[in-house]
């Protein structure tokens, strides 16, 4: 006889298929999993010398260069939107081999942060911590050069970004985000802050920025492109996704409190990779080349702005983002009470 392997019967479960019923509104957002909404949002902002100065960008219709005095208004109207937070980039009056300006007390985030904090805003307040738009190299730390070939100095570039990092807390921001991708300096700044008595300064790390395509808009807009090579040298290659989970544990461990994924819409699957292998709160960033080639597209009447805006930062808080940074933080902050 042959030997036989008694098979148990397989146990099945009720599979529930709920009643086909009309699908008003009311009953869509009662059943809604994802809901996006203005405490999501940070809206970032171009600051730059002069006085009375609102300068539209041409590639990011709708934002702006702004003088300390319009930036100021600007905060007063994000404020009375909902925002809860926006992102500071500076513009100098100089530029140079080491960025100067970004660690300079009298730099023009650092004014512009003093301006702000007297008006008392109720919202928070975070600056980029890179070298790039302040170097007259275009590059995100101290370079040294050996004919066509070129380096960025690591442990030198963490020194400056320390200092800068210090000197925005010292002007009143809340956070400091930096964006340069070198080793360390989330750790480097953790330090110089806690030693420099602001313990309470928050860090939100970009800690896998990759060297994408859709920068380039923001390039413009920070005049902060490369005058030689390019930064893949120190920016995350975009087919590689075990890398970022790689530099955003380390970033964890050199004491982050936010981290992020850069940019936002090609890389939903290392947002949503990243939140649940860590758990921890992620920002995602809505790059300028997201927002100009939606915006192009809108314009000439080939997609429903609004509609389209409002699915892809869905998107990514479906992905698993905590905090959105994007351009259309304040068009969404209308949409959502229901203004056109």
């Amino acid at each position: 006889m042959r030997n036989c392997v008694r098979r148990e019967k397989a146990v099945r479960y009720p599979i529930y298929r709920p009643r086909r019923m009309r699908r008003t509104e009311t009953l869509r957002r009662m059943v809604r999993e994802t809901r996006l909404s203005k405490d999501d949002l940070i809206l970032p902002l171009f600051v730059c010398p002069g006085e009375g100065v609102k300068e539209e960008i041409s590639s990011m219709p709708g934002n702006f260069h702004l003088s300390v005095d319009q930036l100021v208004a600007e905060i007063k109207e994000v404020e009375a939107l909902g925002i809860p937070g926006v992102i500071l980039f500076g513009i100098p009056q100089n530029k140079d081999p080491v960025g100067s300006e970004a660690y300079s007390p009298d730099g023009i985030v650092q004014k512009a942060l003093r301006a702000i904090t007297a008006e008392k805003p109720g919202l928070t307040v975070i600056t980029d911590v890179c070298l790039c738009e302040y170097t007259d190299h275009g590059h995100c730390g101290v370079v040294k050069r050996d004919g066509e070939s070129f380096t960025v100095e690591n442990d030198a570039t963490l020194e400056l970004l320390a200092r800068t990092a210090v000197s925005h807390a010292e002007a009143g921001a809340d956070m400091v985000a930096p964006s340069d991708m070198m080793d360390g300096r989330v750790g480097a700044i953790r330090e110089a802050l806690d030693e420099a008595g602001y313990e309470e300064v928050a860090i939100m790390s970009y800690s896998a920025k990759y060297a994408s395509a859709f920068y380039g808009p923001f390039r413009e807009a920070a005049e902060c492109a490369p005058q030689f090579g390019d930064r893949s040298a120190y920016q995350a290659d975009p087919p590689n996704s075990d890398e970022a989970m790689r530099e955003i544990a380390l970033d964890i461990e050199e004491g982050a409190d936010i981290v992020m994924v850069k940019p936002a819409l090609p890389y939903l699957d290392v947002i949503y990779r990243a939140k649940h292998e860590f758990g921890y709160p992620l920002a995602a960033y809505s790059v300028s080349g997201e927002f100009a080639m939606l915006k192009a597209a809108a314009e000439r009447g080939w997609l429903d702005e609004r509609r389209v805006v409002m699915e892809m930062l869905t998107s990514i808080k479906r992905a698993g983002a905590d905090v959105i940074i994007t351009y259309w933080a304040k068009n969404v902050c209308k949409w959502l009470a229901g203004a056109t």
